[in-house]
């Protein structure tokens, strides 16, 4: 790839962040609507985190074949069908006639953003080629999904309130179109010289893990932990892991190459990403359901009360990028853990007549939190990495958020289900408190790992995985 000017390369930064704005909202601008398509589709409990964790399940599962596959074939063409496969997935979303058809469409929607995030961030990768440059790139792409994960709710309230719950979905039909023409006009082409292979038993193994682990979590508590259906499925999630630890240590080339695993902040910023991404799935389906059925409040009015998170994230996300571009992560990691287990910590107080301000508080320190956290997890995930697999790498990072929002809903509304008694508005409050306990540990565990990774020993060992890494040029 040719080298682009500073304009130009700001440019492709601008229209990958659009897309990754479309991808990332789409997560949590959907919880809003959720009593609304409970209402509509006459949807339960277990329905509503299938709604949610089919996007983020596939999501999950195909994202470090999309980044992989547009490294090999070309990332603004991967980049391209995938942004038209978000939009009519979006479209077909609008039109959902049942609670079946709107978790099978929004499959579709999350098969097309798998083709978008990672390869948007290998793009963005393989443009900044100055290290110092990229990591401030790095940090405005770790913004935008702090930004727009954190305005979703408030996007969402208005657009339902004012014209359904089906106009969650008609806004990114306008938003997709846009990008996918500033792609096609201003994305230069780009390969790695020696793309992965297809990894076909990887992938599979993948999937089943994911699917699995995920029905178990969410069927559980209606089906009961000891029925046929609970211990296959648990069967076969232990198997589906085994075999994919098994399979992948011995490829040449896997879909997951676990040597990254061997650098300590690698790996605690991927366990850092699941953490505060199930923080941030189960925070926003619970908060959610209690504001709306339990205090009763129009989607609206609901997404107003999450606006100081929003804002919050809004401000202190670019503050995080350059401070972790800057100084390193640590700092970043450590406010973060910190703004998880305090927030979590006052949650479990709440009370069917909690007041405003009392509520205004957590969602203040949740939203300092998360702003700070996105930027250092993925700093840290392309660090030390070739360019040339710089979607394979990123999309490490990319499919530990997703997977850890898909176990924080799942977990979450689980220890919901399980602990209602009586009617739902009545009994959410007590049924939901164990599930802030168990976000207060997520928090916990970011804190300790913040400590743990970011110092000489573990820098150590990050040098060494690069060290051993085959350079290749893209």
């Amino acid at each position: 790839m040719s080298e682009l000017t500073t304009r130009h390369r700001y440019l492709v930064l601008a229209i990958c962040c659009m897309s990754l704005f479309l991808v990332s909202i789409d997560n949590t601008i959907v919880n809003v609507a959720l009593p609304s398509i409970r209402t509509d589709l006459n949807a339960s409990v277990s329905g509503l985190q299938w709604i949610i964790d089919a996007y983020t399940l596939v999501l999950a599962s195909l994202l470090m074949l999309g980044g992989s596959s547009a490294d090999r074939f070309g990332r603004k063409r991967f980049f391209m069908i995938g942004t038209a496969t978000f939009v009519a997935g979006s479209l077909l979303c609008s039109v959902a006639p049942s609670l079946g058809w709107l978790v099978a469409f929004r499959m579709v929607q999350a098969v097309g953003g798998s083709m978008m995030n990672p390869v948007a961030m290998s793009i963005i990768t393989n443009t900044f080629t100055d290290p110092k440059e990229r990591a401030g790139a790095i940090g405005v792409w770790g913004g935008v999904v702090g930004i727009s994960m954190a305005g979703g709710p408030l996007i969402g309230g208005a657009l339902v309130t004012s014209a359904g719950w089906q106009s969650i979905f008609w806004v990114n039909v306008p938003l997709g179109l846009a990008a996918l023409y500033a792609t096609w006009r201003f994305v230069p082409e780009s390969k790695a010289a020696h793309a992965r292979r297809f990894d076909p038993v990887g992938q599979v193994l993948m999937i089943a893990l994911l699917a699995s682990v995920v029905f178990t979590i969410i069927e559980a508590p209606t089906e009961g932990w000891s029925s046929p259906t609970i211990l296959a499925s648990g069967f076969v999630a232990v198997v589906s892991l085994l075999a994919f630890l098994f399979v992948e240590s011995r490829q040449t080339e896997p879909l997951v190459d676990l040597g990254f695993f061997r650098s300590v902040p690698f790996s605690g910023a991927t366990i850092i990403a699941v953490c505060s991404f199930a923080s941030l799935g189960g925070f926003l389906f619970l908060n959610t359901l209690y504001l709306q059925d339990v205090r009763g409040y129009s989607p609206l009015h609901a997404g107003l009360y999450t606006l100081p998170m929003a804002l919050m994230t809004l401000v202190l996300a670019p503050i995080s990028g350059r401070l972790t571009g800057s100084r390193g992560p640590r700092t970043s990691l450590v406010v973060a853990g910190i703004g998880f287990v305090v927030s979590g910590a006052m949650l479990t107080r709440l009370g069917a007549d909690t007041s405003f301000a009392w509520l205004a508080l957590p969602y203040i320190i949740f939203g300092i939190g998360f702003g700070m956290v996105n930027a250092p997890i993925t700093n840290t995930a392309v660090s030390g990495m070739p360019r040339s697999q710089a979607g394979v790498a990123s999309a490490v990072a990319s499919t530990s958020r997703q997977i850890g929002q898909t176990l924080g809903v799942a977990v979450v509304g689980s220890i919901v289900t399980a602990g209602l008694t009586g009617s739902f508005a009545d009994g959410f409050v007590d049924a939901a408190r164990p599930a802030w306990f168990v976000m207060m540990g997520a928090g916990g565990v970011v804190l300790l790992l913040a400590l743990v990774t970011t110092g000489e020993w573990a820098k150590g060992t990050a040098r060494r995985v690069a060290d051993r890494a085959p350079v290749t040029v893209s």
